[in-house]
């Protein structure tokens, strides 16, 4: 049996056998493992609040070699999202985070940089602030994954289309000019392409300061969140949920 602790974030919880419950957690040394906390529906001592989704821990669980689940012995609550004020609009939000990561991400891969991006994301969704963060984490994690495409160049003939619109597709590889544009593409305004820049360049921290309604570059969160569902293959559920609370 090995022993570890180290920092983690909580992703999802399902109960498992009578009172236990089966964690995903998104280690930062050893990615994502899943593991199981014995009568953890019994007892709060060893876990309190620490298993509610997207809360930030210091872990300390064992593993058995070739065993694919891991004991979770006890959790240290280092920043809980409860602490804060939360909504339908931040739970959304916080879910997206947590179901991006949990299907993008093989288990037992360690990210340092996709952990540092949810750490600094979550520090940001707050109540009535949910737009801007989530922009970010889905464009910043498409790049961290290698999905994001070229957005300066059109793919097909190479035209710089820096400074201008560009069109995409929900199905296609990369971006294109007008000409060129493939059947069901969809527009991304100039304006929006030059916040994806602003994005990449900037801290969360640094955009937060800015007033960020739901309307601004509404384009852009909209490709972002397909580009991520593209390379997933799959519909993401709580992003169809935040789209609501958005008017998307």
């Amino acid at each position: 049996m090995i022993e570890r602790q180290g920092e983690a974030i909580v992703l999802r919880v399902w109960p498992f056998q009578e009172a236990d419950l089966l964690v995903s957690l998104f280690t930062r040394e050893q990615g994502r493992v899943k593991g199981v906390a014995r009568h953890a529906m019994r007892s709060r001592r060893r876990f309190g609040g620490a298993l509610e989704p997207m809360t930030y821990v210091r872990a300390t669980y064992a593993e058995r070699p070739k065993q694919e689940l891991v004991r979770l012995d006890a959790f240290e609550i280092l920043s809980s999202p409860l602490s804060r004020p939360i909504d339908y609009a931040r739970t959304a939000a916080l879910q997206f985070v947590a179901e991006v990561v949990e299907e993008a991400l093989p288990e037992q891969a360690p990210e340092d940089a996709v952990f540092r991006l949810v750490l600094a994301v979550l520090d940001q969704i707050q109540v009535g602030k949910v737009w801007m963060p989530v922009t970010y984490f889905s464009l910043w994690m498409s790049r961290l994954m290698g999905w994001m495409p070229e957005l300066g160049h059109c793919v097909v003939c190479g035209l710089d289309l820096r400074g201008g619109t560009v069109w995409y597709s929900a199905t296609s590889d990369g971006v294109t000019c007008e000409d060129d544009r493939r059947p069901g593409s969809v527009a991304l305004l100039a304006g929006s392409v030059g916040e994806a820049v602003r994005i990449f360049r900037g801290t969360v921290g640094e955009l937060a300061k800015e007033d960020w309604p739901k309307g601004r570059a509404a384009d852009l969160r909209k490709f972002a969140v397909e580009n991520l569902e593209r390379h997933l293959e799959r519909r993401l559920v709580s992003a169809r949920a935040l789209g609501r609370v958005l008017g998307d």
